[in-house]
């Protein structure tokens, strides 16, 4: 049973971790394009997929996470590697708020764009920014975690 649940979690975070890195490669595609009609439809795309396969793999992978380590009777928040991945794991889905709202608003001054055919370059760059802060940090936290997870090193843990 561990091995399959094991198997679930790591399939849970390849989507999750896929799906958050594609989503910054075809924004970064889009963006140069300077074509709104593009910009729109990916950032559209963006949201679907993160409907679709990130908050899914969110639910999977903590339940599948928390299935693994009961079935083979590690202390969740007392094993130094499982408490920080947990904590870096949090901080990637508190950036996500601010990934979320960026995304509705990009998605707004594109869609404006696509109609109008011009897009409000320094309002959709400024957007954008925000996007790609909290995006990364979105990314780099559970790529941390995944490090985490896979190295296992003796780290302070909740006692």
């Amino acid at each position: 049973m561990y091995l399959w649940l094991k198997l679930i979690h790591v399939v849970a975070v390849i989507v999750f971790v896929g799906n958050i890195t594609v989503g910054i490669f075809w924004k970064v595609i889009a963006d140069r394009s300077r074509d709104p009609r593009i910009m729109a439809h990916t950032i559209r795309g963006i949201i679907g997929a993160d409907r679709v396969f990130t908050i899914p793999a969110i639910v999977v992978i903590v339940a599948a996470g928390v299935a693994t380590a009961l079935a083979e009777q590690i202390p969740i928040l007392g094993t130094g590697w499982i408490f920080w991945a947990i904590i870096l794991f949090v901080i990637a889905g508190l950036a996500f708020v601010p990934v979320s709202r960026a995304q509705h608003e990009l998605q707004v001054v594109a869609d404006e764009g696509a109609k109008t055919g011009t897009v409000d370059s320094a309002r959709y760059e400024a957007i954008s920014a925000r996007w790609n802060f909290w995006g990364m940090v979105a990314l780099i936290a559970p790529l941390g975690a995944v490090a985490l997870m896979i190295l296992k090193p003796t780290l302070p843990a909740f006692h």
